[in-house]
């Protein structure tokens, strides 16, 4: 086994360890939150989906991007929420509940609408864009609701252990992937530090942002749903991107740098959006 096969093996083991922590955390009820809540499963849908594919195009249009940028916005636009993602949707005072519900729902809807999408997409930018639904099905299967579930049937079957061992879990997977990410960092640098320029910070910069007043207003009058959906909108799974873009495009080199600077300029641009949350003086969910 190569180092980097090494590394890509320990991402995808901190990416199972967190979601199973949130698993700990969270009921299989939880799992059907948005079933019970139609309107809010329609603006989520309508929120990730709808809008923020229309928005990449929008944004490819305005922008002189890179080919390596203009395939990794498009994978991230159809990109379901991210595993590592609900610790800080609750941080931020979201809704426990929905951020699980939002989770299962992303990863179960993204088998059909992720090909449905890249085909309109592909046809819209005049690429060759291509997506089956089983590679997606496995990864999120895989990634998401396999770990979820098994989280969730340790709270349900020995509610002490979950309590007992949710931190420590949360824990090990922010260490093994810290772990694992630096060595790709370390090697991809200078490959991020190429990218930038010709508009494709600007391009990044606007989905984040677009994404989280997206999410912000179809979140709707409940203040813990619309910083749920607002980090949702404009944080995708880089995993499943990587996914779409390697397989349509295995000759672009670039496309791991530019998912990579992705995840560093959202990071940091969620950022003001958890402050202001965490001050803002509404009762916790």
């Amino acid at each position: 086994m190569t180092s980097q096969a090494v590394v890509l093996l320990a991402l995808k083991a901190s990416i199972v360890l967190s979601v199973f922590a949130v698993g700990l955390d969270a009921q299989f009820q939880d799992a059907l939150y948005l079933a019970r809540r139609p309107a809010l499963l329609v603006r989520s849908l309508v929120a990730m989906d709808v809008v923020m594919p229309v928005v990449v195009a929008m944004i490819v249009g305005a922008f002189r991007l890179p080919p390596a940028f203009e395939i990794v916005l498009v994978a991230l636009a159809v990109s379901p929420v991210p595993p590592l993602l609900p610790k800080k949707q609750i941080g931020a005072q979201g809704d426990p509940s929905y951020t699980v519900g939002l989770l299962v729902l992303s990863a179960v809807v993204a088998i059909p609408i992720i090909p449905i999408d890249i085909e309109l997409l592909g046809r819209f930018l005049d690429a060759p864009v291509h997506m089956k639904a089983w590679p997606i099905a496995r990864l999120g299967l895989q990634t998401i609701l396999a770990p979820l579930a098994l989280g969730m049937a340790v709270r349900h079957f020995a509610p002490s252990i979950a309590l007992r061992i949710s931190k420590p879990m949360g824990l090990a997977a922010a260490i093994l992937l810290a772990i694992s990410l630096l060595p790709i960092l370390f090697v991809a640098w200078p490959a991020i530090i190429a990218l930038i320029g010709n508009g494709a910070l600007a391009a990044i910069a606007a989905f984040v942002l677009v994404g989280l007043a997206v999410g912000h207003w179809f979140g709707g009058p409940d203040p813990h749903n619309r910083a749920v959906l607002a980090l949702a909108t404009a944080t995708r799974h880089p995993g499943i991107a990587l996914t779409i873009a390697t397989t349509n495009f295995p000759e672009q080199k670039a496309v791991l740098p530019a998912i990579l600077l992705y995840l560093i300029l959202s990071a940091i641009l969620a950022i003001p959006y958890l402050q202001w949350r965490k001050r803002l003086p509404f009762p916790p969910p």
